[in-house]
């Protein structure tokens, strides 16, 4: 468990235990604005990683490259809200129960899941498994209250302190079948808006997978395309302003959650030798660019500062909106 949610976890219960019988009562019935991840807890997944274990045992998928990508569902089981359960207190936490690869492309796997409505599509950053990915897909989703079928895109990742390169490399080797994901979701009759929700090192993969995506068919995919979140962007300032231009109106979609005391994306700008990183930069600097810029340097109580999209209830208010104003 980690200590932002122990913490977290701790600063809640002097609250839940004031409310007493109240939390019984409230736990029994339906949830105000709940998720539909949380009614409804089946995650869709596309993965580049290798199968481990047919891809229907833990740890499901691998850090190695696939030859081809993997559609699949994941069953979840949600924190157990039961009264004055770890829950209550804020210790619980989602898990996977199962994972059952699928025959077919994404636009079979979004006609199964029925439904129709948004789809959002969680995109991980450095050192991720794909447990931790998916799960941060949920956590995500559920603190959003986000209404609509819910993705992870999951890119191979070693998962290790000194694996930033082939992560890196990874990631973008990913970024054509990111793109088919993407043209899929857009494509698919009966589907709403795709909202991105992409972290660090994942958001160089989202936006180079969106500037093909409108390279191929321009501004036809526009009104497909809801919101586009670039949480802690682990992306060179430079490399970020040329493909911003290249992606037309898609750029006004975009919502950057910055900090400035963001450790994490400091020690990347030394490795990528001295580069700024677009997630660290000073908001002025960001605006310049044509997009929408939330700086988050206030947000966070930790000495990281990377993962504000899923620590901080504030961030995560400013993703909802975002998805809220470009609800079709």
């Amino acid at each position: 468990m980690s200590r932002r949610r122990l913490l977290g976890g701790l600063s809640s219960l002097a609250s839940v235990l004031a409310l007493g019988g109240c939390a019984g009562l409230s736990a029994t019935g339906a949830q105000f604005d709940a998720s539909s991840l949380s009614v409804q807890p089946t995650l869709l997944v596309a993965t580049t990683r290798n199968r481990v274990n047919g891809g229907r045992a833990k740890p499901w998928f691998g850090p190695e490259r696939a030859s081809t990508m993997t559609v699949a569902r994941a069953k979840l089981v949600p924190p157990d809200g039961g009264r004055l359960s770890l829950a209550a207190v804020g210790l619980a936490d989602w898990r996977i129960d199962d994972v059952e690869p699928e025959p077919g492309e994404v636009s079979d796997l979004l006609a199964q899941a029925g439904g129709g409505g948004d789809v959002l599509i969680y995109v991980h950053g450095f050192k991720q498994t794909f447990e931790t990915a998916a799960l941060d897909a949920a956590r995500l989703s559920d603190g959003i209250k986000f209404r609509g079928r819910t993705m992870v895109f999951s890119w191979p990742s070693k998962a290790g302190l000194f694996d930033y390169g082939y992560d890196r490399d990874s990631a973008m080797w990913s970024r054509d079948a990111f793109e088919r994901v993407l043209s899929s979701i857009v494509s698919t009759a009966g589907t709403g808006r795709l909202h991105i929700v992409a972290h660090s090192m994942g958001t160089m993969l989202a936006l180079e997978s969106l500037r093909q995506l409108y390279a191929r068919y321009g501004d036809t995919v526009t009104g497909r395309i809801g919101a586009v979140v670039f949480a802690a962007p682990d992306i060179d300032m430079d490399v970020f302003s040329s493909a911003v231009s290249s992606i037309g109106p898609l750029a006004g979609k975009i919502t950057v959650i910055s900090a400035t005391n963001d450790r994490a994306l400091a020690l990347s700008g030394r490795i990528a030798g001295g580069m700024t990183r677009v997630g660290a930069a000073e908001k002025a600097a960001i605006e310049r660019l044509g997009v929408r810029v939330i700086d988050a340097s206030d947000a966070g109580w930790g000495i990281i500062n990377h993962d504000l999209f899923l620590s901080n209830e504030e961030v995560q208010r400013v993703i909802r909106r975002a998805i809220d104003t470009t609800a079709a």
